[in-house]
């Protein structure tokens, strides 16, 4: 069992701290904490960073696609995801526990949930949560007081005197919870937790009466891992007390919860002999790690590795870390050195470069890289073992990381470094800047759409217009046929040859495609084309171009489009000049859809 770590709250920095890596992790902080967004000058007086170093660390931030500068204010950005997809990765419960978690809350009509233990509280890696006027509004890697959960004392069950004894400082210090912003604060109804962890512990499962405010009640199970027997993570189910009182949620639903947990046992010892055999493989990687490919570069961009399971590849900011093959081998990132001396080059005193390299170590974890020496973080990084180390004592002494016997792995903190407003945007908010960007570059409107549920029509989720006299008007919602649109067709041809059109096409103008059959070779030629160009069918003198929005598997979930008069470009203008820039801007929302998507379901809007 590894040790608890201490937190920088209590203890002075180590001397060989990296003084800006840890002034960039209190920027990432604060800026979850305002839920994504904070001018400068707020992040100034939140951090008590002079400004000037603010500006440093949010362009180093930026550059690294983390962060957006818009205007005077600095947005989390999708790509920080990575650092909490590390974690989830390298913990593999999200991979193979979610689906039972979906399946229950199918089945129950009610919400479940995936938590693990974070020192003396408790962070949500899953929620499967039902749409109600009432429903549960907790996000992936928010901290909730152990105390004031269904979880928790399952957790607290096998704390011991030290664990204790903070979680009783803390108690004293903050009686009412200041410090879990995700609950509102609340104090004096917890003198009976040691209690609660005691019946929870002797009886296997614990509730929650109203603790984290009224109307709530959960009942949780706790998920063992089947080599120590030690607890995983805890599954609850959470309702409402206009559906359940905490006594008939137990009655009722805890038998079926226990039978899923059970069934997410029986995956984890099924991993179990994966793992040995992957133990055996790791110290094999480790005694030959010199023999370790070099990972090449994707799409011209020298420097820029392949995506893999592991994560992303970036066209934009620093150049994606990526996992190792089937037997888990560690892959050399010699693109890192290079990229991080370019950004200096270009950004001078601006970009910080021992920030970026620290936060690219977190980076190094991931699936089938759960625990890593420092030979392993140094390799995987292509920095010095000596900077790796030193990344490595500073991500420790701030509780991201903990080591045990030289090896080292990540701690559920990762997941509060902006995944919890980030696991929010849904796809029209993460396409927004980038239709904004497409839009000043080509001077005409932007726009992403989605399919309608029975696929007939589209339905616009993000807009981004120009300002002219003569311009397509079109507001968020507007449905439109798909037969007689770009977006419609690129997310059409997606569908065949199983794609269904209405039995009578309309003739909405003088050039609309009506004749079933001419349709279908229509969006056969977009298919095989990759993008769709609509000359004045939806309407005399409109013309749009779009191509399709991808998910991580490779399925069209929605389009972009860029609309503008006939008279604005000719039709091969709008090939040769505007198809281009399109398709760059596409391939931006994909990167940041595949972050992500990596461990949740991105919602339409």
């Amino acid at each position: 069992m590894f040790p608890n770590v201490t937190s920088a709250a209590s203890a002075p920095a180590p001397a060989e701290a990296v003084a800006p890596l840890m002034r960039g992790i209190t920027v990432l902080r604060r800026l979850t904490e305002a839920d994504g967004t904070l001018s400068l000058s707020g992040l100034e007086r939140a951090t008590g960073l002079a400004r000037s170093t603010v500006d440093r660390i949010t362009a180093t931030l930026a550059r690294m696609g983390y962060v957006r500068l818009d205007g005077r204010d600095a947005v989390l950005a999708p790509r920080l995801m990575e650092l909490g997809n590390a974690y989830l990765a390298a913990i593999r419960l999200p991979r193979l526990l979610d689906a039972h978690a979906d399946a229950l809350a199918d089945e129950l009509d009610e919400s479940v949930s995936l938590a693990v233990g974070d020192r003396d509280g408790i962070r949500f890696i899953h929620q499967a949560t039902r749409r109600r006027a009432m429903s549960l509004s907790f996000r992936i890697g928010d901290l909730l007081p152990a105390e004031r959960t269904a979880p928790g004392p399952l957790f607290a069950a096998e704390w011991d005197n030290a664990d204790w004894a903070r979680w009783r400082a803390r108690r004293e210090t903050d009686p009412e919870g200041h410090g879990f912003p995700a609950v509102p604060p609340r104090g004096g109804a917890y003198d009976d937790f040691e209690a609660r962890t005691a019946r929870a512990g002797a009886q296997g499962w614990a509730l929650d009466d109203q603790l984290i405010e009224p109307g709530l009640v959960a009942v949780s199970v706790p998920v063992r891992d089947p080599r120590t027997r030690r607890v995983a993570c805890v599954a609850s189910v959470v309702s409402h007390t206009s559906r359940h009182t905490a006594e008939s949620l137990r009655s009722a639903l805890l038998p079926r919860l226990r039978a899923a947990v059970t069934e997410m046992e029986r995956e984890l010892r099924a991993l179990g002999g994966g793992r040995e055999r992957g133990a055996a493989q790791g110290q094999q990687r480790r005694q030959g790690v010199r023999g370790v490919p070099e990972v090449r570069g994707v799409r011209g961009v020298p420097g820029v590795p392949v995506e893999t399971r592991a994560g992303a590849a970036s066209l934009m900011g620093a150049p994606a870390l990526m996992g190792g093959g089937a037997a888990g081998g560690l892959p050399v990132r010699s693109g890192l050195a290079d990229w991080t001396g370019a950004s200096k080059q270009e950004l001078g005193r601006e970009f910080v470069e021992s920030l970026a390299r620290g936060l690219t170590v977190i980076t190094s974890f991931g699936e089938g890289r759960a625990e890593l020496t420092l030979t392993d973080v140094a390799q995987a990084t292509g920095l010095a073992r000596a900077t790796a180390r030193r990344a490595l004592i500073t991500l420790e002494h701030l509780g991201y990381v903990e080591s045990y016997d030289r090896v080292f792995r990540l701690t559920p903190r990762v997941l509060g470094l902006g995944f919890p407003p980030l696991s929010m945007l849904p796809l029209s908010r993460i396409a927004a800047p980038h239709l904004a960007e497409l839009s000043a570059r080509v001077h005409d409107s932007a726009s992403l759409a989605v399919l309608t549920g029975g696929g007939d029509e589209v339905q616009y989720t993000a807009r981004v217009a120009t300002s002219r006299i003569m311009s397509v008007n079109i507001t968020l919602g507007t449905r439109l046929p798909a037969y007689a649109t770009s977006l419609g067709r690129v997310m059409l041809a997606d569908l065949l040859p199983e794609v269904s059109l209405p039995e009578h096409l309309d003739r909405l103008t003088p050039h609309t495609v009506t004749d079933r059959r001419e349709l279908l070779a229509v969006l056969e030629r977009v298919r095989a084309d990759g993008h769709a160009l609509v000359d004045g069918e939806l309407e005399e003198g409109l013309r749009s171009i779009a191509v399709p929005v991808r998910d991580r598997g490779g399925r069209v979930v929605a389009a972009v489009n860029v609309a503008m008069h006939s008279s604005r470009r000719s039709v091969e203008e709008c090939v040769t000049e505007v198809l281009p820039e399109l398709r760059a801007a596409v391939g931006r929302i994909e990167e940041e859809l595949r972050v992500a998507g990596r461990f949740r379901r991105v919602a339409e809007v």
